[in-house]
Parts: structure tokens; sequence; C-alpha cells
């Protein structure tokens, strides 16, 4: 699938945004197209070192409430987490309003490195995965505030409860923009989401969230034995570090008694597990599935995803259910 919201750039155009921000032109030598939303490029800078180069939607790009600013965001995180000890990220080379170029990781992303890795790598590479994504998380908002940090998108909070429901709520006016078939009732949704307020009031901090941890924006080395970086993170909202469970569990078990949540503790990170996680863990899986089946109308995604999407959300509605009946 090719999105709507990706900028088509020739070399040349590539190389003159780069050379008018940064002072630096290009050579394309490759599109990437795994990504979904930004425009991305293999390429070679005029001082021969490769890159990655990763574009913004044009401005007139129709683009969900929060992701506003989204490329801000990215380059914030790139220049922050770049102090943590023990988090793998490209270094950011360049960037601009509408752009960033960065160095090119070592390693494979995880979806397609999968089939490729010794057995009996996959536990070593989750628990060195968990111990990476609590390192990240020390990572605290620096106003205080909670939600989406780009204040394009207005999403953001002085409490958690209050940030959340702003960004579920954002999700429900797209779906209305969108004429998006959600299946369940916009209603239900903020109900679900105002009984799991006493829950998320329990997030004390705003610490920095990914949010988009799959195996594809996650490189292993070819051997198997490291985790050698991550990518994309302009999705990342400051709240609760439980969140990040959920794209983590697209590529594996992350349960209490998991190597990545094994992982996660001997790096100092603390997660309980209790009634509370539980039901914040099944609204953030409904934020989520609201998400995907949202940006299908932007980005003009077909029928066969749209109806994937809609299942993913159908299920992750029916867990939001539960967990709010049994607290």
């Amino acid at each position: 699938m090719r999105s709507l919201t990706k900028r088509t750039l020739t070399s040349d155009q590539l190389s003159a945004l780069l050379r008018a921000s940064a002072g630096t032109g290009c050579r394309v030598e490759a599109e990437l197209t795994d990504g979904w939303f930004n425009a991305a490029y293999r390429v070679r800078l005029d001082d021969g070192r490769p890159a990655v180069v990763k574009v913004a939607p044009p401005p007139e790009a129709a683009v969900l409430r929060y992701e506003r600013g989204i490329m801000a965001t990215e380059i914030m995180v790139h220049r922050r987490a770049a102090a943590l000890d023990g988090v793998p990220l490209p270094e950011l080379l360049h960037a601009g309003p509408d752009f960033m170029a960065l160095s090119v990781l070592p390693g494979t992303p995880w979806d397609k490195a999968d089939d490729r890795l010794p057995p009996g790598r996959q536990p070593a590479l989750r628990r060195e995965l968990g111990r990476i994504a609590a390192r990240l998380h020390t990572l605290t908002s620096q106003d205080g505030r909670y939600g989406y940090p780009a204040p394009e998108a207005g999403l953001s909070a002085a409490d958690w409860p209050s940030a959340f429901a702003a960004m579920v709520e954002a999700m429900l006016e797209d779906a209305v923009r969108w004429h998006s078939p959600l299946g369940v009732p916009a209603e239900e949704i903020r109900e679900l989401v105002a009984a799991g307020a006493p829950a998320l009031a329990r997030v004390d901090r705003p610490r920095l969230v990914h949010f988009d941890l799959w195996p594809g924006n996650v490189f292993v080395s070819g051997d198997g034995t490291a985790v050698t970086g991550l990518i994309d993170h302009e999705r990342a909202f400051f709240g609760d570090p439980a969140a990040e469970l959920v794209s983590l569990g697209l590529g594996g078990d992350t349960g209490p008694d998991s190597d990545l949540v094994a992982g996660y503790r001997e790096a100092g990170g603390h997660l309980d597990f209790g009634p509370g996680m539980r039901q914040r863990l099944a609204l953030y899986r409904l934020y989520l599935g609201l998400i995907i089946v949202v940006e299908c109308g932007p980005r003009g995604y077909g029928a066969d995803h749209l109806r994937s999407c809609r299942a993913a959300l159908a299920r992750w509605t029916d867990e939001a259910r539960a967990a709010a009946a049994a607290c």
C-alpha cells in the first residue's frame, strides 16, 4: 500500500530541500517504501556519508489531529534520547521543519529478520528490548504535561486522564470527519474511557512512550545477538509507560512472566500488572484500534486492510468492556 500522505520527490528536489536547510545536498539511491506516513529515502550525502532522509507530508495533505507536528516530535525524541546509555538509535545528522536526515542503522528490521535468526535468540533479544524500553521511559515531559508534545495537535493536559480522554476524543472527531466505520458507538467508547479514569489517574509522571515499537521499527543484528536500533518515534507521547506494551505485544509475549518484562525490570522499570493496569492496557489497545481504522480514510487504504483493522478494533473493544466490568 502507498499512503496518500507520502510526498513524492525527485532526487534533485530532495537535494535542494536538504541544501536549503542543512547546507548539504544528496543523491537518492532508493525510496524506502515500508513506512506508512512519511516518505523516506536512502541517500548519499554530498560528503559521501550514507543516510536516510524522512520527509513530512506536504502542507496540504490531510492528516489526523494527533499527526499534526509529529516530525518535530520525532526530532525532539532523537535529540533527548541520544543522551541515554543503552538506547540504540540512528544519529540525527540534519533536521529542518519538514525533514530529518539520519545515519544508517546496522542490522535489519526484526520483522524481516525473524525467520533468519539463529534458533533460541528470541528470548535474549526480547529481554534486551525490554531493557531498552525501560531506559527510554526515563525521559519525562519537560513542562510536566501529558499527551502529545506538538502544540499544533493541542492534545496535552496537566493530568493523564484528561490528556488520554482528549486523545481519544480527537480520534472520534476524526472518525466523523472521515466517515470511518468504527462498528462501535462513539458514546460507548467515551463511557469506557470515563470508567477507566480512576485507573488512569494512577499515572503520576508523564514518561515518554514510543507507542510504535512493533517489530518493523526494531532493528536487530544479522546474527541475532543484539538490538541495533529503534526507529520511527514520531507517534511518541508523554504518559503511562505501560502503554508501550501495546505495540511491544505485536512482537511477542508482554505478560508479567515474559522475557521482555524481565528485561524491563532489570533496567529499573516498574510494571505492577494489577487490575488497574489491565484496565489501562485495554484502553490503550482500544485507542490503537481507533487509530488504525480512522487512518484508513486520509491514507487511502483499501477495503481488505480496513476490514482487518475493524476486526482488531472490535476485539480490543470487547477487551475494554471486559476490563471495565472486572473493576
